[in-house]
């Protein structure tokens, strides 16, 4: 026989409302009141119908993960983390992918919201970049936390953001490959849309230029944030004369692609070449040689920004913005140039 909220609440000696309550995460209940509740709740195998609760309240108890992003690692992280915070604070998830540039991705999310009874969005790049949708959930007063590039500067103008300073961490894996003794220094470029991108070129220029090495245009190539971008990236700047001694890839899977062709041309890691990725993500320990990169701990920054939105939801706090700074992890495919 299924167990229901009233065997609960008769269990624990307590009201309905309360046992709603705590199930709710709601505050204002006493620990010893919670305590009781969640001794009753284990002790039956009590579970509430979330669903159900989603209808029949006012308040909804679902967030929803809008993502256009073709790296499935970063997904997974991302996905993961938003679950982790949803599970710990009684919410369900739903997932929604979707074209950033389609024409009417404004509308598609304005009805996400209304059509779902979302409690909130989490929002990552570049969806969490663009203001036209960052007004058109405005327009329909729908609650979200947005994941972008920055540092402490932006928070201010930001809203409820967390906030990842990739022109940092751009800056250390640049100086790791000076200090190393490189000063021919190749980049290669994610997505132009994203601010990421931007934010990881403007720390590998200041990096650069706080050694007094000047900026070689022939060795930035642009590209997407994808393993064939990183290999017809790292194929031209090896074809180039001179060629760079190292390269800076805006992400790990791209580093992974300039990995691959440098092997097909026969190129040495990290004896001819260093190469360096972004983001720690598998694809940088699934290298050989291994990648250096930066650490970006992706599940943790969407664990954090859930937490953030239903907190907000929640009115239990006021704290709008956390900043997290990525750092260099050195690995295998980098090392001192050939003289």
């Amino acid at each position: 026989m299924k167990v229901t909220i009233n065997d609960v609440a008769k269990y624990a000696g307590v009201s309905i409302k309360t046992v709603s309550r705590v199930t709710n995460n709601e505050p204002s209940v006493k620990q010893s009141t919670i305590d009781k509740v969640n001794e009753a709740i284990k002790a039956l195998n009590y579970q509430p119908n979330l669903a159900a609760r989603n209808l029949a309240g006012t308040k909804s108890y679902v967030v929803g993960f809008i993502y256009d992003n073709p790296n499935a690692y970063y997904i997974i992280d991302m996905q993961n983390g938003i679950l982790s915070a949803c599970r710990n604070k009684g919410y369900e998830l739903l997932i929604h992918p979707c074209d950033a540039k389609a024409d009417s991705i404004c509308d598609e999310l304005m009805a996400l919201v209304k059509h779902a009874r979302l409690a909130g969005l989490v929002l990552t790049p570049p969806l969490s970049e663009d203001p036209k949708i960052l007004a058109a959930l405005d327009s329909i007063d729908a609650h979200y936390v947005r994941i972008i590039a920055g540092d402490e500067s932006k928070e201010d103008s930001c809203g409820l953001t967390v906030l990842v300073n990739d022109r940092h961490g751009a800056v250390s894996i640049t100086q790791h490959l000076i200090d190393l003794g490189h000063d021919q220094i190749g980049f290669i470029s994610g997505d132009e849309q994203h601010a990421s991108t931007k934010e990881r070129f403007a720390g590998f220029c200041d990096a650069l230029a706080d050694n007094g090495i000047p900026l070689n245009p022939e060795f930035v190539v642009d590209g997407e944030y994808s393993f064939e971008s990183g290999v017809e990236g790292a194929k031209a700047l090896l074809s180039a004369t001179p060629r760079p001694t190292a390269i800076v890839a805006c992400n790990d899977e791209i580093a992974a692609g300039a990995l691959f062709a440098a092997r097909l041309m026969g190129v040495d890691i990290p004896g001819e070449i260093s190469i360096v990725g972004f983001e720690d993500s598998p694809f940088s320990r699934q290298t050989w040689p291994k990648l250096t990169t930066v650490h970006q701990p992706n599940e943790k920054i969407a664990q954090i920004a859930t937490e953030l939105l239903i907190a907000h939801r929640r009115e239990l706090r006021q704290e709008s913005a956390k900043v997290f700074t990525p750092e260099p992890v050195v690995r295998d495919s980098s090392a001192a140039p050939l003289r």
